[in-house]
């Protein structure tokens, strides 16, 4: 199928365009060039009837000024960084916090706030942003290349990778950070749609969200996903989830995630990463001041993020994976997610 353009509108007198990929089954994925993001995606029930499961808003302005990162690539270092403040070779490096006193998803000029250079590519049904990520940009070391390319297939799947290469030793964690409701974006409340997690251990948090260091069982709390459950089974408290979760035999290669699945419409997806952690956030925080596509206002819970990632503030916790890059070395997250319905 071709893949469609159009305009999305102009941030700062620069044009932001749309890039829609549709697949032989009639899904489709509608991308923009800000924040190299996901926008629409439109995927069958059971019964073959299609409908936009990412939550999102219909014009340019809510996303240059929302705080909800919908469908963004978040970076250079998504999730949080206590005081934005580590140490990298004994050197200290201070970053933006744009939410004080911390730093989040790379601060208030973070990738999700750039328009991104864009090509497609029609036999694969691909279109890959690219970025240059200025030295010092939101205080970070090091001037990167980035690249985010999706892909939609033919046996619905979206394929997501996110590349970085740097020309001094830095730390990268970028993520994408889609809000998914099943039975489409407009329907309310996820919290009674089935979730999966392929994760034994997570990494508690403070009152901040900050990572306290400790690595824990999921066994015996709300964070034991290894069996799916309802995902507001045994949410305990307003918030809801924000936290990050230790996949199970995590490694280079490519391995399972999640599965979220409505038990109504039968859609339902499954993800796959390269990552050693998955952020799980229900989006708690979200209300109906928010108003999303289709003059929707969105309630608490109207999504869930499944943020694949190395884990939150990694730069200061040795026991973290590394999320170091270095002249030469190549910064690959790959995503695999498998639409379905049943």
């Amino acid at each position: 199928m071709a893949i469609t353009q159009a305009s999305f509108g102009f941030h700062h007198e620069q044009e932001v365009t749309a890039y829609t990929l549709t697949n032989r089954n009639h899904c489709q994925a509608r991308l923009i060039t800000f924040g190299a993001r996901l926008v629409e995606m439109h995927v069958p029930d059971k019964h073959g009837k299609a409908c936009d499961i990412v939550l999102g808003f219909d014009t340019l302005e809510p996303y240059q000024t929302s705080d909800t990162y919908f469908g963004a690539t978040c970076g250079r270092y998504a999730n949080r960084i206590r005081n934005g403040l580590f140490f990298l070779d004994g050197q200290r490096v201070e970053v933006a916090c744009n939410e004080p006193p911390n730093h989040l998803h790379g601060g208030e000029q973070g990738l999700d706030k750039q328009i991104w250079d864009a090509t497609f590519n029609e036999s694969e049904n691909s279109v890959t942003f690219s970025h240059v990520s200025k030295k010092g940009d939101s205080g970070f070391p090091g001037e990167l290349l980035l690249k985010a390319k999706y892909t939609l297939t033919d046996d619905n799947r979206l394929l997501i990778t996110l590349q970085g290469n740097t020309d001094e030793t830095t730390i990268l964690n970028m993520v994408h950070h889609s809000y998914w409701n099943m039975a489409g974006h407009d329907s309310g409340s996820v919290v009674g749609q089935m979730l999966s997690v392929e994760a034994d251990f997570y990494t508690p948090v403070d009152e901040q969200l900050l990572a306290t260091g400790e690595v824990l069982a999921v066994a015996g709390t709300p964070f034991d996903f290894r069996e799916a459950k309802r995902i507001g089974q045994d949410m305990e408290h307003k918030g809801g989830y924000d936290h990050n979760w230790v996949l199970r035999g995590a490694s280079p290669a490519i391995h399972p995630v999640a599965s979220l699945w409505d038990t109504v419409s039968g859609r339902g997806l499954t993800l796959k990463s390269t990552e050693p952690g998955v952020q799980i956030y229900t989006a708690g925080h979200l209300g109906p001041a928010v108003i999303g596509k289709g003059n929707t206002p969105y309630c608490s819970y109207a999504g869930v993020a499944l943020e694949t990632q190395k884990f939150p503030d990694s730069p200061n916790f040795a026991h973290f994976p590394t999320t170091r890059l270095e002249p030469g070395e190549t910064y690959c997250h790959e995503m695999e997610i498998q639409f379905f319905a049943r």
